[in-house]
């Protein structure tokens, strides 16, 4: 609070200053206003002649600049002054993409009242609902798929909020997602669905909930490779044993041949091979060249592999 009376001070000197001036930058000090939340100046300025949506030059309005602090009393001002709700800066963000992200609930309700599109993307393909689902802003998004926003949208790669929460391991968005009716077998342009992301992420918690609401633990990215080739791979343990707990098939192999065990051995994480056996996987598969986990771990000189290869039960 201190801090923020020091900067309202010290925006109340500077507007007094500008005032003063032969050519006031009247738009540049009301985007400074909007910032600090200093809802008085900005209203002098307003009076004074000031537009409303002037903007950087990367587009960004003191309307954005209010949202993106928070600034309820300001916001509700610019609004009331004729300020563009839907404006965009350069990159196409929007004042509620950026309440969005910072999770101004107050801000966005009283945005999307004055009609904040909420199908408007960013230039990565964005919309408010993704970005909330990144950040893990539960109450945000509750917010916006009750608004209306489309859960099933996906950005320029192919990701749907469900996945993008699901990669940042957003665990507890995923539910309202999927009680929106997100598809929990969409795939992104590699292929991934939210529960392969996850996977691949190690994100436990976001695997759980994905895993308890039927998402497929045996789906196949674009290269054939399965969310347990793509966990061993990485030595993610515990993430290898809930996808073998919740049915992962341990011998699929990618479109190289390659399987979960082969995985394991190459990159070292002796701790899954007897956790894979156990499980049925078949040490016996080659792969594409030929060649079976045994050999692999000949290759790799991975002598505790090998023994553990040559004593299975």
């Amino acid at each position: 609070m201190l801090l923020k009376a020091i900067t309202l001070i010290c925006g109340t000197l500077l507007f007094g200053v500008v005032l003063s001036a032969n050519e006031p930058d009247l738009g540049s000090d009301l985007r400074r206003a909007a910032i600090v939340g200093d809802a008085q100046t900005a209203k002098a300025l307003l009076d004074r002649g000031a537009d409303v949506n002037s903007a950087t030059g990367l587009g960004k309005t003191a309307l954005m600049m209010a949202a993106e602090s928070g600034e309820l009393e300001t916001t509700a001002l610019l609004l009331t002054r004729g300020a563009n709700v839907n404006a965009r800066t350069v990159a196409g963000c929007t004042a509620l993409t950026f309440a969005a992200e910072n999770g101004h609930i107050g801000i966005s309700a009283m945005l999307i009242e004055r009609g904040a599109h909420l199908h408007d993307r960013t230039r990565s393909g964005w919309d408010a609902l993704m970005i909330a689902s990144r950040y893990g802003i539960t109450d945000m998004v509750d917010q916006l798929v009750y608004r209306g926003a489309d859960p099933k949208a996906s950005d320029k790669d192919g990701q749907n909020a469900l996945m993008q929460a699901a990669a940042n391991g957003r665990s507890a968005v995923l539910p309202l997602l999927i009680d929106a009716g997100s598809d929990l077998e969409a795939r992104d342009k590699r292929g991934a669905t939210a529960l392969w992301l996850a996977a691949e992420k190690g994100h436990l918690d976001a695997l759980r909930v994905l895993i308890e609401r039927g998402g497929d633990v045996n789906a196949l990215d674009n290269s054939g490779a399965s969310p347990l080739i793509v966990a061993a791979a990485q030595g993610y343990e515990p993430i290898v044993n809930m996808l073998l707990e919740g049915g992962a098939n341990p011998n699929i192999q990618d479109q190289g041949g390659v399987t979960a065990l082969m995985e394991s051995v190459s990159g070292g994480h002796n701790g899954l091979i007897r956790t894979l056996i156990e499980h049925h996987a078949d040490p016996d598969l080659v792969d594409a060249n030929g060649h079976t986990a045994v050999d692999i771990a000949r290759e790799k000189h991975n002598d505790e592999a090998r023994d553990l290869l040559a004593h299975r039960s």
